[in-house]
C-alpha cells in the first residue's frame, strides 16, 4: 500500500478517535455520558490507532500521518490510562458522593456486623447475670471494687487525667480497634468477626456487671454522648474489613482480583471517611461524657444528634455510575 491511500485510509479513523476523545475529555466523571459503552469504543479507536501509529513509524516515519497518529496515541495513553488515578476527587465530592457510596454498597455487611454484635451483647449480658465472676475478664479488681462502693471506674480515670490526655488516648484506642476491625478483612474476615465478637460480648459483660451493683444508670450516662457513634464506627469499620475478606473468599462471576481490588478501595474510602469522627469521638469522650456539669439527657441529645449526621451523610442520595 503506498503512502498516499494508507494516508486516505488512516484520516477517517484519526478524525472519528479524535472527536471521541474531546467528547470523553468534555465530560464529568461519573455522569452518564461517560459510560461504560462509550469508553469501550473509545478503547476500541485507541488500540486501532496503536497498531496505525506502530505500522506508519515502521513504514512512513516522519510524515504528516505518522505524527498526527504519535500525538493521538499518547493522548488516548494519557487519558485512558493516566489521568482517571491521578487526579485526586476533591473534599466535597468525597463527602458527597465516594464516601456516602462506598458505605451505601456495604450496607448488607453492616446489618451481619450489628446483628452479630447485638447478639454477642445478649449473650454476655445473659452469661454474666447468670456468672458474675465473668466480669473480671473486662474489668479489674479496683474497677469491681468501686463498683461495690458505688463508684464507677470513670470517675477516679478522668478526675486524675486531664481532658486534652485521655482524649488523645481515647482517639488512638478508637482509632486502633477501627484500624483491626478494617484491617481484619486480610484474614478473609476473621479480623473483623473477631473485633464485633469482642466488643458485643464486653458490652453484654460490662453491662450486666454493672447492673449487679446497681451501676448500669451511671454508665448509660457516661456513654451516652459517645457511644452510639462510638459502636457505629466499629459496626462501619468492621463491614468493610468483611468486604475485603469476602472478596478474598467467596467465589463470583467477576475476576478475583478485580473484585479485591474495589473491595480494597472502598473499605480504604470507608475507612478515611470514618476517621473525622472518630477522632470526634475523642473530644467527645475526653471531656463531654466524663463532665459533672452536663445533664444526663443533654448527653444523650448530643449522642443521638451525632449518630443522626453520620447516619445522613452515610445514607443522603448520590447517583449511579
Amino acid at each position: 500500500m503506498d503512502y498516499a491511500r494508507f494516508e486516505e485510509l488512516r484520516r477517517r479513523d484519526c478524525d472519528e478517535f479524535e472527536a471521541a476523545l474531546q467528547a470523553a475529555r468534555s465530560r464529568r466523571p461519573g455522569s452518564q455520558g461517560k459510560s461504560y459503552e462509550n469508553l469501550e469504543d473509545l478503547a476500541v479507536r485507541y488500540r486501532q490507532i496503536l497498531h496505525d501509529h506502530s505500522l506508519a513509524e515502521a513504514r512512513y516515519p516522519g510524515t504528516s500521518i505518522a505524527r498526527r497518529l504519535k500525538r493521538l496515541a499518547l493522548a488516548g495513553t494519557h487519558f485512558l490510562q493516566r489521568d482517571s488515578g491521578r487526579n485526586l476527587p476533591s473534599l466535597g465530592r468525597f463527602i458527597t458522593e465516594i464516601f456516602p457510596r462506598a458505605i451505601q454498597g456495604m450496607v448488607p455487611l453492616i446489618a451481619v456486623t450489628t446483628g452479630l454484635f447485638f447478639l454477642t451483647g445478649v449473650f454476655g449480658f445473659a452469661l454474666a447475670s447468670t456468672e458474675p465472676a465473668l466480669g473480671s475478664i473486662f474489668l479489674s479488681p479496683d474497677m469491681i471494687q468501686g463498683l461495690e462502693r458505688g463508684t464507677l471506674w470513670t470517675e477516679s480515670i478522668f478526675s486524675v487525667t486531664p481532658g486534652s490526655v485521655a482524649s488523645t488516648k481515647i482517639a488512638t484506642n478508637n482509632l486502633s480497634v477501627a484500624m483491626t476491625a478494617w484491617a481484619g478483612g486480610t484474614l478473609a474476615g476473621l479480623g473483623a468477626f473477631y473485633v464485633i465478637l469482642l466488643n458485643g460480648l464486653m458490652l453484654g459483660i460490662v453491662m450486666a456487671t454493672t447492673a449487679r451493683y446497681s451501676m448500669a444508670g451511671e454508665l448509660l450516662e457516661f456513654v451516652a454522648a459517645h457511644g452510639p457513634l462510638e459502636i457505629s464506627m466499629i459496626l462501619v469499620t468492621a463491614a468493610a474489613g468483611l468486604s475485603v475478606g469476602k472478596a478474598l473468599v467467596v467465589a463470583s462471576d467477576r475476576p478475583r482480583p478485580e473484585l479485591i481490588r474495589e473491595s480494597a478501595r472502598d473499605a480504604l474510602v470507608v475507612l478515611l471517611g470514618c476517621l473525622p469522627w472518630i477522632l470526634l469521638l475523642g473530644f467527645v469522650e475526653g471531656f463531654l461524657s466524663p463532665s459533672p456539669y452536663l445533664a444526663p439527657m443533654f448527653k444523650a441529645a448530643i449522642g443521638f444528634l451525632l449518630w443522626i449526621l453520620f447516619i445522613f451523610m452515610a445514607a443522603q442520595p448520590v447517583s449511579k455510575t
